[in-house]
């Protein structure tokens, strides 16, 4: 007797849903271009100095609605801005390459909903509460549906090894 999630399992050992995996693939491949899209605005803009980083936390300090505990870390950040400035800026490159290839989607996933999250509560009060808070969801999603499994070089990771958390 044939065991029926066999037949209907790909070598990924996920179920066929093209649907589904196409859908995570335009998220994966949108949240990955505004990650690279994002770095070059910011970088024209001089955001990863350490003038224009500290700048731009100060002005969040000054005029979000985050919690206070939340304000002492931007401070923090702020202080250190010509350490923050680069490693923002770094991140924000590499979340969004990453992203595009489909290259350890999950954890890059994970780093990207945290960083998102981090930068929606930075901002409350300051822009439309759901700017970041979508991207930030949609990350999270990511995560969840291992969305570098198709169009993506986790796809030819997962073969190798389909159980791995990674991808």
């Amino acid at each position: 007797m044939t065991n029926t999630t066999e037949v209907m399992s790909d070598p990924s050992g996920l179920p066929p849903q093209p649907t589904a995996r196409y859908g995570l693939v335009m998220v994966r491949l949108i949240i990955g271009a505004m990650f690279v899209g994002v770095f070059f605005e910011n970088l024209g803009k001089g955001l990863y100095t350490a003038s224009g980083y500290a700048g731009l936390i100060n002005y969040y300090i000054q005029h979000d609605h985050a919690p206070a505990i939340w304000k002492a870390a931007m401070g923090l950040a702020a202080s250190h801005a010509s350490i923050a400035a680069p490693m923002q800026g770094l991140t924000e490159i590499s979340l969004g390459v990453l992203l595009v290839l489909g290259l350890c989607t999950r954890p890059v996933a994970l780093v990207a909903f945290g960083l998102l999250a981090s930068l929606w509560i930075s901002e409350w009060g300051t822009s439309w509460i759901w700017e970041l808070l979508v991207p930030t969801v949609a990350a999270l999603g990511l995560l969840v549906g291992r969305a570098g499994r198709t169009w993506g070089i986790d796809a030819f990771l997962a073969r190798r090894n389909p159980s791995s958390i990674w991808w």
